[in-house]
Parts: structure tokens; sequence; C-alpha cells
């Protein structure tokens, strides 16, 4: 059996972000180093090259995405803060992406690195059971215990009644901090 070809490098990086600029699902580091013939952490390399040069390319739990710029400017967004313990991370997720919402990341303000933010992109239950699922395998902590569970979310969705359905809920669930 022939050996398969290593891409050069630019050619592993402008063949990542052709990849990441033609579909919005998110693409593992694992798929694109099974087809250059790589390893994850060269794509992992040519990633960070990749946003050195300004590319807004995200990791998200589910894989890499390339963040296009919103030509829908009908898509609204709203940071929210929230306080809970980690075990109702799950059912804080559900109930944002039940009411139609995205949650686009988790920010905490660190004591030490100031302001940390995780990009997590999550718009449904399958999308949050892998999130989970990933934390658990990984053996991952969560940001928000690093704040005593106070932490921020960016949402995003077609509506503003999507997003305010999803705030109520959260505080009928003793989820969402608020005054």
């Amino acid at each position: 059996m022939k050996e398969a070809k290593k891409m050069t490098g630019e050619a592993r990086r402008a063949f990542i972000l052709k990849s990441l600029k033609e579909t919005q699902e998110p693409i593992t580091g694992t798929a694109f180093a099974e087809k250059a013939n790589v390893s994850r952490q060269v794509i992992v390399q040519d990633v960070s090259l990749l946003r050195a040069r300004d590319e807004p390319i995200i990791a998200t739990s589910q894989g890499y995405m390339y963040m296009k710029e919103q030509q829908d400017n009908a898509l609204k967004q709203l940071v929210i803060a929230c306080k809970h313990t980690p075990a109702q991370t799950r059912e804080e997720l559900n109930i944002i992406v039940d009411h139609g919402v995205t949650v686009k990341d988790v920010k905490i303000e660190h004591a030490v690195y100031g302001d940390l933010t995780a990009s997590i992109m999550v718009s449904n239950r399958r999308e949050v059971d892998q999130f989970i699922g990933k934390i658990e395998e990984t053996n991952a902590s969560y940001l928000a215990p690093l704040t005593g569970g106070i932490h921020l979310h960016t949402l995003q969705a077609d509506s503003k009644n999507k997003i305010d359905a999803a705030c109520k809920a959260l505080a009928e669930a003793n989820i969402l901090l608020h005054d």
C-alpha cells in the first residue's frame, strides 16, 4: 500500500481555511490531521498560525469553526450573568437551547488571569450532550467553579423574544443572576 503524502504547511493551512469557510459545522483537529496525514498537534499549530494572521477561527468542544461575519443583522445577542453548581451545567444549557437560543461562550473574571473566555457554541441538546461528554471524557474542569459559580454567557438567537423566554426560564430555575 502506498503511503499517503504529507501536505506542506502552507497547503495544509489553505486546506484548513477553505474547509472551515465552506461549512457551518465544526471540524475536529483529528479529522484535519487524518486528511493531511499529520498529527493533531500539527493542526493545532496550523490553526494558531492562522489565528495569528487574524483569521477568525474558534475552537469549540465540537471542533474548529470559522466565524463568518454576520451578514444577517437580524441575529440578536445578549450577555447574561448566571450562577450555579457544575452539576447544573447541563440543565442550564438545555434550558437555553430549548428556547432556540445558541450559547456562544462562557466568560469568567479570574483573580489572577483577568477575563477568561471559552467558546461553547451549542444550539441544541445533542451539542450540549457532546459538550458535557467532552468535559467528562477529558476530566476537564468547568470555569465557573473558579468564581463560585458566577459566569457570563453570550446568547444569540433570531429574535429577542427567544432570548427573553430563555432568561425567564433560567430565572425560574434560580440560575440567572440578577439584581
